[in-house]
């Protein structure tokens, strides 16, 4: 047996730190951010030169931001009753229901029958209106299936991995549904009514906000610190401004695709209603609660809407 003791250097070799990054390395990482910044400055310079696009950006960064602002009260408190959050749920599933009706699936209903799409009637509206609303509801299907995520977090059982796994597949769940949102006012502001998209980005905004707090509980509940919680609240808005941009770019160059755009924003939106926020503000028995603020939310959005547009 050896009892000498072990020498220095071995103890070093297990403890060193990890080498400086190589030449080649930091050649291939200013490569890599100089793309990137040549991107957005490309990507910057198309937004500015269209009006359309540049409008559906300012918009869903306002519902970015109200998202951004509903995570600040977690920094003063933790607490938010379960009543209270199946309520805003329910109010946000309200102000989404009356966006769909009154500022996607009618305007897009109005536009197949004023540019003719197959014949102009209103069977032929009517049946365009409704396949992109199923469409934009498969699509919507598809990612729920394929993409991980949680729906919510049934209060805190301590910090286990699996719950830690569950909170972010729920803060993925909730940037997930603000990619038709942000669909929504990008075509919103391509249907060429500044009034009716400025309602529907400010609708949605107002939903937005119950929706950033929950995102930077959950993650605090989760045993997460307070400017984390409150950081990845704020980022899962991020979504919405980019998903607006996509919207306007894709529908404001094609007159064609504008009740297609509509009615798929609406059929994503509608998806998400359905299976997402009703479930799960009806899910710890706060029904009427959640019934109340959808109803709430439904004739918010509905004055909104009928009042500017």
């Amino acid at each position: 047996m050896n009892d000498e003791p072990q020498h220095p250097q071995a103890t070093f070799a297990t403890t060193r730190s990890r080498p400086t990054p190589s030449m080649r390395e930091w050649i291939g990482l200013a490569i890599v951010t100089a793309g990137a910044l040549a991107l957005a400055s490309q990507f910057w310079q198309f937004v500015r030169s269209d009006p359309v696009v540049w409008n559906a950006l300012l918009g869903g960064s306002v519902a970015a931001l109200a998202t951004a602002l509903g995570t600040l009260p977690v920094v003063f408190s933790q607490k938010l009753p379960e009543r209270l959050q199946d309520t805003l749920f329910g109010f946000g599933a309200g102000v989404m229901l009356a966006a769909c009706a009154f500022s996607l699936i009618i305007p897009g209903l109005d536009a197949a029958k004023s540019i003719g799409v197959f014949g102009g009637g209103s069977w032929a509206a009517g049946g365009v209106i409704g396949a992109a609303i199923l469409l934009g509801g498969i699509v919507l299907m598809v990612m729920d299936r394929v993409l991980p995520h949680e729906h919510f977090i049934k209060g805190r059982e301590g910090q286990s991995a699996k719950q830690l796994r569950r909170t972010w597949l729920f803060v993925f769940a909730i940037a997930l549904h603000n990619v038709p949102e942000g669909l929504a006012i990008g075509v919103g502001y391509a249907a060429s009514n500044g009034l009716r998209a400025d309602a529907l980005a400010t609708g949605i905004a107002i939903q937005d906000v119950p929706e950033g707090l929950v995102v930077a509980v959950a993650l605090l509940a989760a045993g997460y610190k307070r400017w984390f919680a409150v950081v990845i609240g704020m980022a899962s808005g991020l979504v919405e401004p980019l998903g607006a941009v996509l919207g306007a770019a894709v529908v404001g160059h094609s007159a064609l695709m504008l009740p297609w755009g509509l009615g798929f924003a609406a059929g994503a939106m509608l998806f998400v209603i359905s299976h997402e926020i009703i479930p799960e503000s009806h899910r710890k028995g706060h029904e009427a609660f959640a019934t109340s603020g959808l109803m709430l939310g439904f004739v918010l959005m509905m004055l909104l809407d009928t009042a500017l547009g």
